[in-house]
């Protein structure tokens, strides 16, 4: 629900890398929350590009896979008109905060993100600084907008406790400005109320199926760099495939139980537990009142239909708006000329507070 007792305006922001085929983890644990958020908050999804160059500097195919992310966000319902669909990189004040976020926050904080330590491995040193700062970008991302809500998964909670402690720091740093200038406000920070420009975001994180396993191995989280396309059900899949991964994934050989704790040695299960009860958005704990007790001979068809109902209608839109190249392309320049209106808002306000000279 929405907070009235927030001095900023509730607002949700969340992004998607274009980096390859987007797949049901998305799906369930992002795009279809973005669509429910959509009928509370104002909101603006980003596709963001920018963050994808900590991959690789060159895509031959970025603006086809820019333009795949978007006809999914609006496949799936949510609406370019009412809220902002834009690509990051049309909107140059993300990568200006980010700057100054990069002189607020600290080394040690970024050398502490898990992520950075994941994705560098044991060659450090030899990583891009762009992934090292990757959370401060995202940081910027949120806030040239003062978004009060951000949906994550679990991988990215840490992240936005960052950009709360950029967006604290830069509130204490500055304050003796910000009140100058009368543009803060009132906000609570524990039980103490003080003044600052930038909320602390909150993130809102959950669902029956936030997280999502690969089909092929339960302890892995599903993936569109996965090798073995039968890992993952891809949102381009037709009714046929969704069908065959669903039959060919894979399970051990007990019944479903009846309670979620017999879930917890069976990662596979565990996982297809998870994705009926995301699909069908019901607890996993109903799905085992009605399957506790059966076979993955029976159960897997229900979860294909099941699959098949609620993802190929999305499947068949996609490819009917990405045939369409020049309404994306108009969506999104749509949108990041309303996005960088508000940016500007936010970045005029900021360089006065840190004192820039501008026009």
């Amino acid at each position: 629900m929405t907070d009235q007792t927030s001095p900023f305006r509730q607002l949700v922001f969340s992004g998607v890398q274009p980096t390859g085929n987007l797949h049901l983890g998305n799906y369930l644990g992002a795009i279809r929350k973005f669509v429910a958020l959509q009928e509370e908050y104002d909101c603006i999804y980003c596709v963001v590009d920018l963050h994808s160059l900590t991959a690789q500097m060159v895509y031959d195919d970025l603006a086809d896979q820019t333009r795949q992310i978007t006809a999914a966000f609006l496949a799936s319902g949510i609406d370019p008109k009412k809220h902002i669909v834009f690509n990051q990189s049309r909107v140059k004040q993300h990568a200006e905060l980010a700057w100054i976020f990069n002189c607020v926050a600290r080394i040690g904080w970024m050398n502490r993100m898990t992520q950075f330590k994941d994705k560098a491995g044991k060659d450090r040193e030899n990583a891009s600084l762009g992934l090292l700062a990757y959370p401060s970008l995202m940081a910027a991302d949120i806030l040239v907008y003062r978004a009060t809500h951000v949906p994550v998964g679990e991988d990215q909670k840490q992240h936005l406790e960052l950009t709360r402690d950029i967006a604290q720091k830069f509130n204490n740093d500055f304050s003796g400005r910000i009140a100058d200038l009368d543009v803060g406000v009132e906000m609570q920070v524990g039980d103490e109320t003080v003044n600052g420009f930038f909320p602390l975001t909150e993130p809102v994180i959950g669902g029956p199926a936030a997280r999502i396993m690969s089909l092929r191995d339960g302890s892995k989280k599903m993936s569109k760099s996965d090798p073995s396309d039968l890992s993952r059900i891809n949102l381009t899949d037709d009714a046929d495939v969704i069908s065959k991964k669903i039959k060919k994934a894979k399970t051990d050989p007990d019944a479903l139980p009846g309670e979620l704790a017999g879930l917890e040695s069976r990662p596979e299960a565990k996982n297809l537990v998870g994705i009926y009860a995301g699909l069908a958005d019901i607890s996993k704990e109903d799905v085992l009142k009605a399957f506790g007790g059966q076979q993955f001979s029976a159960f897997k068809p229900a979860l294909a239909d099941l699959a098949v109902e609620k993802l190929a209608p999305v499947a068949s839109e996609m490819r009917r708006i990405m045939a369409d190249t020049a309404y994306v392309d108009a969506v999104l320049k749509d949108g990041g000329e309303r996005a960088g209106a508000l940016a500007e808002e936010t970045m005029k306000t900021v360089r006065d507070i840190i004192g820039l000279v501008q026009d």
